[in-house]
């Protein structure tokens, strides 16, 4: 089984790189790591990026994971071409581009891009951001699904993921301690369905709600309290429909918890999604 270390970074498509440029430092917060020819890499905590914004089909995203070693990396290429997934490996101008030693790619059943890299870069200085917005890092990632069960047995038989809970079909999915850093909501298509970065305090994301206001941004959801992971959120929408999300406080399930954890089933219901009643106006949460 794969074992995935972390999540690493989002690249997405984009017909406007100026204005996708100006909402991740004015809106978001992030750092301007680098501006290359067609691709702007941003920073969010001591990684070299994790998010990148790049010319191209807004609907093209990869989401990109680490492991370990190289070594693991094979065996990974390995398993997946053995269960009857086409893995593509890096070139070097690819690896250039991610900013990382080597990597395969692959899609998931859905047609997700997935990247698996090994030793991406760090950056040398800490992050500085665009305003206060309280970052804390890059967090997780929302895919689409269209087929919830299916996916599940992908994520979890093959990816080593393991669920924590899930919401009607969708299901929660850890790597590590924290609650969730992928989950799988049912849709008619693939693709990102939203990001999220961790805020240190709810102060943080409540100056957020206030600047989002002022500035006309689109508020999706919230804020509100996921009965799920227990965070604190905020969802709002970025360029080319993207859906970014602020949250704070998230769950942690320890290696003490694992033997006695059972993950709950929640009813697909407004309530399940926010214990404090608010209700969402994006599509894959819709009841």
């Amino acid at each position: 089984m794969i074992d995935l270390h972390d999540i690493r970074y989002v690249r997405l498509g984009t017909r406007n790189l100026a204005a996708a440029d100006e909402y991740a430092l004015k809106i978001l917060g992030l750092e301007l790591g680098r501006a290359d020819a067609g691709a702007h890499y941003y920073r969010s905590d001591n990684r070299d990026h994790t998010l990148v914004y790049f010319e191209g089909d807004p609907r093209e995203h990869v989401v990109g994971f680490e492991l370990r070693t190289a070594d693991e990396l094979d065996r990974a290429a390995s398993e997946l071409s053995n269960s009857g997934i086409d893995v593509r490996a890096g070139s070097a101008e690819q690896c250039e581009q991610r900013h990382v030693e080597v990597f395969v790619n692959f899609r998931d059943p859905s047609g997700n891009s997935i990247d698996l890299v090994v030793r991406p870069h760090h950056s040398g200085r800490r992050y500085f951001p665009s305003r206060d917005a309280g970052i804390t890092g890059f967090s997780h990632v929302g895919l689409c699904t269209t087929n919830a069960a299916r996916d599940e047995r992908f994520w979890t038989q093959i990816l080593g993921a393991q669920v924590s809970d899930r919401i009607g079909d969708a299901p929660l999915l850890r790597i590590d301690e924290i609650h969730h850093k992928v989950a799988l909501f049912p849709a008619a298509h693939h693709g990102v369905q939203h990001i999220n970065h961790q805020v240190e305090t709810i102060d943080d994301l409540m100056r957020a709600w206030y600047l989002l206001q002022r500035h006309g941004v689109r508020i999706v959801f919230g804020p509100g309290r996921h009965p799920t992971s227990g965070a604190v959120f905020l969802y709002f929408e970025g360029p080319d429909g993207m859906v970014y999300e602020y949250s704070t406080g998230v769950r942690h399930i320890t290696a003490a918890d694992e033997p006695f954890y059972q993950p709950r089933q929640f009813p697909r219901a407004t309530s399940s999604y926010c214990m404090w009643g608010a209700v969402p106006d994006i599509a894959e949460f819709r009841t």
